[in-house]
């Protein structure tokens, strides 16, 4: 049990037999009356994101979560199919429940973490940064800018996002993919 004053961004909590994260959360003490925890919860299973407001010091079931690594193999079109890489049994996710933010970074053989709970893993978290291939970008002209620009680039799994004006197609990059936004060049 984890009362509101534990209350973290990404702590997992049990409400009426349903698993839900913490996204976001706010100590409020209003001028009149008791204080209270304002948050944003996500389902853990649908990805529904609810508003739910909690008295201060109430109790909750808090969860652990455990996190185990697993290799994307392939989609059928509707299931993504994630190898659990300890026991080898094929994982099927659905695309809703990934989210179009995750999987325009998804490739093959891809190493993610999937995140268990009695002994199932119910949904799959892949690395915040990622390393991919630019398949297409315009050439960058020498002094086109006084300050460095960027330009549009699409990557090997179809994400477009900017990139400095000295990257070519075939460049390695290295992306983090939570704010789609260029870090580095890898050699």
């Amino acid at each position: 049990m984890a009362s509101t004053a534990d209350f973290r961004n990404g702590m997992v909590l049990e409400i009426d037999a349903v698993l839900w994260t913490i996204t976001y959360f706010q100590h409020v003490k209003p001028g009149k009356g008791g204080a209270f925890v304002r948050t944003k919860l996500k389902n853990v299973l649908t990805g529904q994101v609810v508003e739910k407001t909690f008295r201060s010091g109430e109790k909750v079931t808090s969860v652990r979560l455990l996190r185990r690594p697993v290799t994307y193999s392939y989609t059928d079109g509707q299931l993504y199919h994630f190898m659990d890489q300890e026991t080898f049994e094929m994982i099927p996710i659905s695309g809703d429940l990934l989210g179009a933010d995750q999987l325009k970074y998804l490739k093959e053989n891809m190493e993610c973490s999937g995140l268990m709970h009695d002994g199932k893993v119910l949904a799959v978290e892949l690395p915040d940064f990622v390393e991919l291939d630019v398949t297409r970008t315009d050439p960058g002209l020498k002094g086109d800018t006084a300050q460095g620009g960027s330009k549009p680039a699409t990557l090997e799994t179809g994400a477009e996002i900017q990139v400095p004006l000295f990257i070519e197609q075939g460049d390695r990059v290295k992306v983090d993919r939570r704010e789609d936004k260029y870090l580095e060049r890898v050699t």
